[in-house]
């Protein structure tokens, strides 16, 4: 990706090495030992330099493993599958999820299309999630796990990566299945020796920190990558660069995909922001989408997302069975999802889900309000009850005291941390003569500034009302002090309390501001926002 090559311009050839790294006697991978005959040292070694002679295509081969090694990672440890086979996507494509083979292999992994289907990756006209990392990551540790099961040696398991169970059966027969130890010398099949080599070159270098860090995103519905760029205020010729697999452009609604953002930090949980389309944001504003704008409608719509879980509100006098075959699920399934028995009413008004509820949450944390009790914070959160009472031992309340702090998930304070210079453009590489618009602002701004000015003028209050708020959002404004007919940079301080379908990017979107000022302005570190917080939201 263009990235890889201009970071070598931005930040120079530093990050490559004096010295190029030793092959060992003695190679630990995959939880295998294994013994480096001279003979089959050297060959590694002549492979080693010439991977690292030069140290332009070294650093931009360093680079890609660290900014994708740490999803890869995760992926591998969700798969439990030895992390030592990340190197083996350099050796494969050097990280370009574009590469094509001779034989037509595509994407990080380099799947012919039949095998990528196998391992349930969709490959047609629209998607080829070959080009995916996320995916085709997925797809080649199911792919590696296959091969293992047959030999019980993950040096077979990776000679197979290339040339197949069969070929291996036949060139080796079964003296090395079940081994944990084995030696390497120049009988050794070609490919497995190039793979430790780059194994020995990069694993130091892929260590250091990257230079250009990406958010995993998972969209929900259909969508255009160019919304998605509108929404993340980011270059939509970059996103498209780093998400080819989507062919046209277009994110489809037959199942979630992650979408790699350029320029964010690395997650713990990929879900880090479900990433809402128009049309998912008109269904939980109650509003239609026209022409890319959401405009209202006369009656709200019933289904939302929560936790990533869709969700539908019960209508008034509603049954249990009702209410299943409404949704087109069955009624046992039902009372699995949402924590009920047979026997109990439902709660019109409430939102019931249509699928398995979370164990836990992105927030890390819910303040309960009057009314609340734990079953309904549970689905309020999206979180299985039974998950939420193992998480708050101590609460044991029917009905919780206003105010009672209920955890989301094992951490207090947790969630996904966004380091906030990953925002600025000073801290993230330039793309040859692109760059990341993080802080773009929506053309209505000036008219908005001038709507606000009547309406601030009624609305001088002391600072003191900050300190005694209600359950209504209220709006505190301080004129400058200037003569009155100077209103250029009158401003307004609104504090808004969020609501359980709320999002930050649709909180900023609705007040014409971007995720970053939005973060700064409530000195927050993270995506996450908790039903009842208060946010401070500055109109100009």
């Amino acid at each position: 990706m263009r990235f890889f090559a201009a970071v070598l311009f931005c930040f120079g050839v530093a990050a490559s090495y004096a010295q190029t790294p030793q092959v060992p006697s003695k190679i630990h991978f995959a939880g295998m030992v294994l013994t480096i005959r001279d003979d089959a040292k050297r060959e590694i070694q002549k492979d080693v330099d010439a991977l690292t002679k030069s140290s332009r295509y070294f650093t931009m081969h360093a680079e890609r493993a660290r900014t994708y090694f740490p999803i890869i990672e995760k992926i591998f440890k969700e798969e439990n599958l030895p992390e030592d086979f990340k190197f083996l996507s350099l050796q494969e494509s050097a990280l370009v999820a574009d590469a094509v083979s001779t034989s037509n292999a595509v994407g990080f992994w380099q799947f012919k299309d039949f095998t990528a289907q196998e391992m349930g990756m969709r490959v047609d006209d629209e998607v080829d999630e070959r080009m995916n990392i996320v995916s085709a990551s997925h797809g080649a540790a199911r792919y590696i796990k296959q091969n293992n099961w047959y030999f019980n040696n993950w040096v077979l398991a990776l000679q197979a990566y290339q040339m197949g169970k069969g070929g291996v059966r036949e060139a080796v027969g079964e003296k090395f299945n079940g081994e944990t130890h084995m030696v390497i010398d120049s009988e050794t099949y070609w490919y497995v020796k190039k793979f430790l080599a780059y194994k020995v070159a990069f694993e130091e270098a892929s260590q250091q920190p990257p230079q250009l860090k990406v958010t995993l995103y998972e969209s929900m519905g259909k969508t255009k990558l160019k919304e998605i760029a509108e929404q993340l205020s980011v270059d939509e010729a970059t996103l498209k660069d780093y998400n080819k697999w989507a062919k046209r452009g277009i994110v489809p609604e037959d199942k979630p995909y992650t979408v790699t953002i350029p320029g964010g930090n690395i997650p713990q949980d990929f879900n880090v922001l479900v990433l809402n389309t128009p049309k998912e944001k008109a269904k939980e504003t109650g509003k239609t989408l026209v022409k890319g704008v959401l405009k209202e409608n006369t009656e709200s719509t019933d289904r939302i997302f929560i936790n990533g879980v869709e969700a539908i509100r019960a209508l008034p006098n509603e049954t249990v069975s009702a209410f299943a075959s409404r949704i087109g699920t069955s009624v046992t399934k039902f009372l699995a999802y949402n924590d009920i028995s047979i026997d109990e009413k439902i709660r019109s008004g409430v939102y019931y889900f249509k699928a398995q509820k979370k164990k836990k949450s992105q927030t890390s944390e819910y303040r309960s309000k009057a009314g609340d009790d734990l079953w309904l914070v549970s689905q309020q959160q999206g979180i299985r009850l039974r998950s939420l009472k193992k998480l708050n031992p101590g609460i044991r309340e029917v009905i919780l005291v206003e105010g009672t702090v209920v955890l989301l998930n094992k951490m207090k304070g947790g969630g996904q941390q966004i380091e906030l210079s990953q925002f600025e453009s000073a801290e993230v590489a330039t793309l040859a003569n692109e760059s990341f618009n993080w802080v773009a602002l929506p053309k209505n701004i000036a008219q908005r500034e001038k709507n606000n000015i009547e309406q601030a003028a009624r609305q001088i209050k002391n600072d003191s009302l900050l300190n005694d708020l209600n359950d209504n959002d209220k709006e505190i404004t301080r004129l400058p002090n200037k003569p009155a007919d100077s209103t250029k940079n009158l401003s307004t301080t609104i504090i808004y309390e969020v609501k359980s379908s709320d999002t930050l990017y649709g909180i900023a979107r609705q007040f014409g501001a971007t995720i970053k000022e939005l973060m700064e302005w409530n000195n927050k570190s993270t995506f996450d926002i908790s039903p009842g917080e208060k946010l401070k939201i500055i109109k100009r």
